[in-house]
């Protein structure tokens, strides 16, 4: 097998969450840097990561990085790379591109160098001077940041996001990347109650029962590298039969799921039918002023109304209230809310023990943490 310079690409904020799920599959070369992860893996490491990492956006394979202040240089340096050894005959390469303070700032014009000088290399290691690209994907991205350009293939093809279990969606769904890195940045396992009051379609519960029956998030899609001809086979089975044997089967909890809105608690269910966790997720139609529980030591985890439309804002600030409200008569809970509202630990009455900035799409967000008092240990 070969050796690899890795990229899990991430979202602002979740960088540390995707290093630290790399290196629980086993790999230790690991850098953090702003939106990235970079990492050294075979074609093993390349099947793992796509059907494992929960919060990461896409893994990719760096085929260089260097210097380009001008064009002659990026098709020169593009060229040099050894794009054969990954590339088949036939391959179907598009190229992608972004340039961000960079002398090179027209992308089109990148990308057809880039274009250009890979189908240089191409004639040069096959011989041939037209190539039909008729065969399996390799998206290929050109980024330039400060002059400095980065060439990457695209491993995953659609983003990890995709899970396969979200058909619909609510009105403004959480990305499922973002969804379990709420559940991972809490203190919720297994053993809690976990509870979202204002679930819509059900994208945070569904994402903890996954986490909680130790279900890989890609088991259920399809990966552009699964087709191409220098990645075995055998290597993909093997990988996903990991992930198959790798699925708590014994473990019991519950997780509570509801919403006000009826009609998209149906889209709900049919998502966690979809992603195989219909059993562990309970969903109720239910205001959220009517929460309650006799249970101790649970989570609240929650992505409520931001109110970023003229006329919701005071509708989405008379909910965090609601939230308060109901939050102080569960007072060994944990409560876990996410929100671009900066107002918003003046309206829950209380200040965060940790607040992180995230963002959900394009929109600045603040995860507020209350941490409750610790469930006592169990006896053994």
């Amino acid at each position: 097998m070969g050796q690899y310079d890795l990229i899990a690409s991430a979202t602002f904020g979740l960088e540390s969450i995707a290093a630290r799920e790399i290196k629980k599959l086993g790999y230790e070369d690991v850098t953090t840097e702003n939106a990235r992860v970079i990492f050294r893996g075979d074609e093993e490491a390349i099947c793992r990561c796509n059907l494992w990492l929960r919060s990461a956006d896409r893994v990719f394979i760096r085929m260089g990085e260097f210097p380009a202040r001008s064009f002659d240089e990026l098709f020169e340096c593009t060229k040099a790379l050894p794009w054969g050894d990954i590339l088949p005959e036939n391959a179907n390469f598009p190229v992608q591109g972004k340039s961000i303070k960079s002398g090179l700032f027209s992308v089109p014009d990148c990308q057809a160098i880039v274009k250009k000088a890979i189908v240089e290399k191409m004639k040069q290691k096959y011989k041939r001077e037209w190539f039909e690209e008729d065969g399996p994907k390799f998206t290929i991205e050109v980024g330039l940041l400060k002059d400095i350009a980065t060439l990457t293939i695209d491993t995953s093809g659609v983003g990890l996001h995709k899970r396969g279990y979200r058909q619909t969606a609510g009105g403004a769904p959480l990305k499922e990347t973002l969804a379990a890195a709420l559940v991972d940045l809490s203190f919720w396992n297994p053993d809690r109650l976990l509870l979202d009051p204002m679930c819509g379609s059900g994208t945070i519960a569904i994402e903890a029962a996954m986490i909680g029956r130790n279900m890989a998030p890609g088991l259920r899609r399809q990966f552009d590298s699964e087709k191409w001809p220098f990645m075995p086979k055998s290597v993909w089975d093997k990988a996903r039969e990991e992930a198959e044997d790798a699925i708590d089967r014994t473990r019991e909890f519950r997780i509570l799921a509801s919403d006000i809105d009826g009609r998209v608690l149906r889209t709900a269910r049919k998502n966690a039918e979809l992603a195989g966790v219909e059993e562990f997720v309970a969903f109720q139609t239910l205001p959220l002023k009517e929460i309650s529980s006799k249970k101790k030591y649970g989570c609240i985890i929650t992505n409520p109304p931001y109110g970023e439309r003229l006329g919701e804002l005071q509708e989405a600030e008379a909910l965090y209230k609601e939230l308060a409200e109901v939050c102080k008569d569960l007072n060994t809970w944990s409560f876990y809310v996410l929100t671009s509202n900066k107002g918003f630990e003046r309206l829950f009455g209380r200040r965060a023990d940790r607040k992180r900035k995230l963002y959900n799409g394009r929109i600045q967000v603040d995860y507020y943490q209350f941490h409750g008092p610790r469930p006592p240990r169990r006896s053994i």
